[in-house]
């Protein structure tokens, strides 16, 4: 096969253009190589990322990849059906070239479109990086006499990486910056008008000037309450404490607290202080993230991109073309997304979920309902966050009312990394929860003793106004089924359009003083702004059982909010919830005077973190991505493993509720 004459090499060809119109092959390595640069010099890389940019497309100068092109504008080009392999070139010419470092760019390059591959052929079998590796011909096709010196002649970078066991997620910083940069200089070249929708974000100074004139006038509007008084202390010292220089920073509120919008404002101003980029707001569930995204976007209007499973992209308000371009790489001043999103991408191999990578890198990160991270990840998700501070220039705020015990712990049987120093922004945790005391917990004598739901439904019909939450989706269904007629029902199970309406119709009863009987499963513990004069809570964690109380007299309205715990008649479902379960039932039947306090909440985490033991990295994804002398890792089989949420069993179904009735017809 040889190749229809020609002076140039094109690297994207336009339909129903000339071939003067098409981009040359050089123009797009070295564009991409410099934007590559620009990213990574963030993180002190640029010149990997550079020359990752420059060989990235090697093979697109073969004579098949090029009379692929040009088959478009002659009919009498021969091609070969389907795709042509254009990756796996610039991989074997970054080995030829450097030997076992050149592995770290073969990496970037190979898996630029198909995804960052295992080295072994274990589990991706042909995929695997040694086997493409071997496919000398493709380089051989590529390396064409006419290829710029600019391009292939260049030397191993002389900056390196400060440690071995991070090698892992640089590779992935490193591929993001590739990746981003590919997507970015072929859009601008192939959709110009797509691509200039994606500038024009206000800087973050303009962004504390917007926050600084909501919050002066939330507060001036504010009843001259107790609890408010206490909201504007600790957004003061959050403030005031913004300047301190990097860290993994703890904020413990209680709930109530006004953790939300103090967060942001520490946020904003260590940004500021420090020269951050973003600011990155990680939530747990999609049923809270619209009430918090909502929140900042009053604040900051479209600035606020909002990044998960249940946007609604036909609400204008919430998507518009630039923000969906901008979920694509989180170039935005405010992220708000998932702890699913967030940290999936982290451990992600394909292309569409690292290219945000690089734009975590120098910016605010805060982790809200810290409490929350996956027991059996949590391994890998410290070793993570710890790496993102110390190498790439994050600052994390671990933001809850019940702070996880992640300090160091070994012992004979034992051995918990965490994530080392911590820097508390509040000067006085226990203080603030006894300030913010506004709960009597009624425990019963015997906690092994079940109560039935007939008793419990009679009960709880006695009140006007009560919260009940269980632990599971048929105990809730069960208890509501029971209820007098108007109450409640919040589960998992409802579609996320019908649990907001009902959780937004809930709030509307409380703020107007009518009648609510609520019954719930633990979805709305961590963020929901709900205000009960008394909550019944099913007998759980400890963390579970105070985010419980944390939606008892919430306003500090009543002199006294009555929580009461009991034991359900179902069995707790096996594993850390049941875990967590019986160390909370340990607990709490001490009957000490404050079941709140800090270290109470470090006594349940180190229980807890004890009993799963090696279970805190279930799947094994830390040896997965070890480094070793050869580099060897697996990238495609770490990202198959971490699954926060496990849909392997689950299709995504449109429900006939509303208008999703409608789009069924």
């Amino acid at each position: 096969m040889e190749y229809i004459p020609c002076q140039k090499f094109y690297a994207h060809s336009v339909e129903g253009n000339t071939i003067d119109k098409w981009q040359p092959m050089d123009i797009h390595l070295l564009n991409v190589a410099k934007l590559a640069k620009e990213f990574a010099d963030e993180f002190g890389c640029g010149e990997w990322a550079y020359l990752a940019g420059l060989w990235h497309d090697l093979g697109k100068y073969s004579i098949e990849f090029q009379n692929m092109l040009l088959a478009s504008v002659d009919a009498n080009i021969e091609t070969k059906h389907g795709r042509v392999d254009h990756s796996t070139a610039g991989a074997i010419y970054s080995v030829e070239k450097f030997n076992v470092p050149g592995r770290i760019l073969s990496y970037l390059i190979a898996g630029h479109h198909a995804g960052l591959p295992d080295w072994n052929a274990d589990v991706a079998g042909n995929k695997s990086l040694v086997n493409r590796l071997q496919n000398d011909e493709l380089l051989k096709k590529a390396l064409v006499p006419n290829i710029p010196q600019k391009i292939t002649e260049q030397s191993l970078p002389k900056q390196k990486f400060t440690t071995s066991e991070g090698h892992a997620l640089w590779i992935r910083m490193l591929y993001s910056c590739l990746v981003d940069a590919d997507f970015l200089d072929t859009e601008e070249f192939l959709e110009p008008e797509k691509s200039k929708k994606r500038k024009g974000y206000p800087l973050l100074n303009e962004l504390l000037v917007l926050f600084e004139g909501y919050m002066a006038k939330k507060q001036s509007e504010s009843e001259d309450t107790f609890v408010n008084k206490q909201r504007a202390e600790i957004l003061k010292q959050c403030k005031s404490q913004s300047s301190n220089k990097s860290a993994i920073f703890t904020l413990t509120v209680p709930t109530g607290g006004g953790k939300t919008l103090s967060s942001m404002a520490f946020a904003l101003h260590h940004a500021i202080k420090h020269n951050k980029k973003r600011i990155i707001y990680v939530i747990p569930y999609t049923s809270i993230i619209e009430q918090t995204a909502d929140q900042f976007r009053q604040i900051f209007n479209n600035a606020v991109i909002e990044h998960h499973s249940n946007i609604d992209v036909s609400n204008e308000e919430q998507e518009t073309t630039k923000s969906r371009l901008a979920c694509e790489n989180w170039d935005a001043p405010v992220i708000i997304t998932t702890s699913v999103q967030f940290f999936e991408s982290l451990f992600a191999n394909r292309s569409s979920r690292c290219r945000k990578l690089h734009n975590i890198v120098n910016s605010v990160v805060v982790l809200d309902e810290v409490q929350l991270l996956p027991p059996e990840y949590l391994n890998p998700i410290l070793q993570t966050i710890k790496e993102l501070h110390e190498n790439y220039g994050v600052t994390f705020v671990l933001s809850t009312a019940t702070q996880p015990a992640f300090s160091e712990h070994k012992s004979f049987d034992f051995n918990f990394e965490g994530l080392g120093t911590t820097v508390e922004i509040m000067e006085n945790p226990d203080a603030l929860h006894k300030v913010f005391k506004r709960v009597k917990v009624d425990v019963p004598d015997n906690l092994l003793t079940p109560r039935t739901w007939e008793d419990l439904s009679e009960e709880l019909a006695q009140y006007p106004s009560v919260l009940c939450v269980v632990n599971r989706r048929d105990d809730c269904r069960i208890l509501y089924e029971m209820m007098p007629e108007g109450a409640s029902h919040l589960s998992a199970l409802m579609c996320g359009a019908h649990r907001s309406k009902v959780i937004s119709e809930i709030k509307q009863r409380l703020k107007d003083k009518l009648p609510t009987c609520v019954i719930s499963t633990q979805l709305v513990e961590a963020g929901v702004d709900l205000d009960f004069p008394v909550v019944y809570r099913a007998i759980a964690g400890l963390d579970s059982i105070a985010q419980a109380a944390g939606r008892c007299n919430r306003e500090g309205l009543l002199e006294q909010g009555r929580v009461v715990v009991f034991s359900p008649p179902s069995k707790i479902p096996a594993g850390y919830l049941r875990q967590a379960a019986e160390i909370g039932r340990g607990l709490i039947s001490n009957k000490t005077d404050d079941l709140f306090t800090q270290e109470m909440f470090e006594q349940f985490f180190k229980r807890l973190y004890w009993i799963q033991g090696d279970n805190l990295d279930k799947e094994g994804i830390l040896k997965n991505l070890a480094s070793d002398r050869e580099l060897r890792f697996s990238f495609y089989t770490a990202a198959q493993k971490f699954r926060l949420i496990d849909d392997k069993q689950y299709a995504p179904v449109i429900v006939r509720y509303e208008e999703g009735g409608q789009l069924i017809e």
